[in-house]
């Protein structure tokens, strides 16, 4: 049976992570990557109305829609409602996404990190009927929406809107039996709800390209000449169902590496799925902050701290066992910002954090362990 997506190459550009001069994005190196993912035969591009202050959907239209035939290529954005207080500042999202992206239409339009309290807003702002309207009126080829919660409450959106044609979620190797990502149970909730996934996070905010030697060590040895990033990207891509697998890359050599072995992708075999399973062994026996560098966590947060740039100094410490590294990456993140003992413990970023991490409890440890 055929699905929405079914024929998009199974790599999409998150547009979250471009490179970065200073405080603007690296503009003639984001062309440069998108020339060549593009040149591979790739068109699937994520972004959000939020995604580096806008910047992000300004960028779609400077390096994609005004360079290449409107037909090459889907744009997804999406629209996080839960940030503004009425339906007119919700609804009007979508018209700063359409005039920022200059693409005519989305392709793919998504409803911005549903789950806990932020599904109430969408239900508040009339954002199902929505989204339903403009794409009946042509502005929309696709509607879903992204999620960051468990499976029972995936299930029960779905049952609700069952007008949604498909989801974005989390889904990785090391996720797909945690207790709290619960990327397997999504995954088959939206089987079961015959919706086609959109698969974020594929490499966990680029946690599984770098994991501790003794994790390495198990995909070297299997295959020396397989990036790692490669082995979590095409783990997602191997499943059934799936519109296209993001990665949020950085630099060229990022693109390079990933349309490398997803040009001609080939899922994994099962002596391939074996390895992914003994590294997913040893993971799990590796404690670390698994944050993924989303970023909603700054949104509201009074003391600036950089809490994302504040958990990858510490997690050198946690996976690396490397102090030194740490504490000097942290004092280079914070240089210019809060500090983890600056937390008020205000709650403003446990309340909106995807990965449901205990933020205050870890603040109160690396300014410990850190300053």
């Amino acid at each position: 049976m055929s699905y929405l997506g079914e024929n998009i190459p199974k790599l999409g550009f998150g547009f979250m992570r471009l490179p970065m001069i200073g405080q603007e994005i690296d503009i003639e190196q984001t062309k440069e990557m998108v020339d060549l993912f593009m040149s591979k035969g790739f068109s699937y591009f994520d972004s959000s109305w939020g995604y580096i202050g806008g910047k992000s959907e300004e960028a779609m239209k400077t390096a994609i829609v005004d360079r290449y035939p409107r037909e090459n290529f889907q744009i997804a954005t999406k629209c996080p409602v839960w940030i503004v207080k009425s339906a007119d500042e919700a609804q009007n999202m979508f018209w700063t996404s359409l005039k920022r992206t200059g693409a005519g239409y989305i392709d793919f339009y998504l409803l911005h990190n549903l789950g806990d309290s932020r599904t109430e807003c969408f239900d508040n702002f009339g954002m199902w009927n929505y989204v339903r309207k403009l794409k009946e009126e042509g502005l929309v080829r696709h509607i879903g929406f992204s999620i960051h919660d468990k499976a029972d409450v995936l299930d029960k959106i779905l049952t609700q809107h069952p007008e949604m044609e498909f989801v974005q979620f989390q889904l990785n190797y090391d996720d797909w039996e945690s207790p709290t990502i619960q990327s397997r149970r999504c995954y088959e909730v939206a089987l079961k709800h015959h919706k086609p996934v959109v698969v974020m996070e594929p490499v966990k905010g680029g946690i599984l390209a770098n994991p501790i030697e003794s994790v390495r060590k198990i995909f070297v040895d299997a295959n020396p000449h397989a990036s790692l990033a490669s082995w979590a990207i095409r783990y997602a891509a191997s499943l059934g169902n799936i519109i296209t697998v993001l990665s949020g890359m950085s630099t060229i050599d990022q693109v390079r590496d990933n349309v490398s072995y997803m040009e001609k992708f080939k899922p994994l075999n099962k002596e391939e799925l074996a390895v992914i399973e003994k590294a997913r062994e040893a993971i799990e026996k590796i404690p670390s902050i698994p944050c993924t560098a989303c970023e909603y966590c700054l949104t509201d947060c009074p003391q600036n701290i950089p809490i994302p740039n504040v958990f990858e100094a510490y997690n050198r410490k946690m996976i690396h066992e490397d102090f030194v590294g740490a504490k000097n990456r942290y004092g280079f993140v914070t240089r210019t910002s809060g500090k983890a003992s600056n937390c008020v413990a205000c709650g403003n970023c446990e309340r909106v954090c995807p990965q449901h991490i205990e933020i205050i409890k870890y603040m109160k440890t690396i300014a410990q362990t850190l300053e």
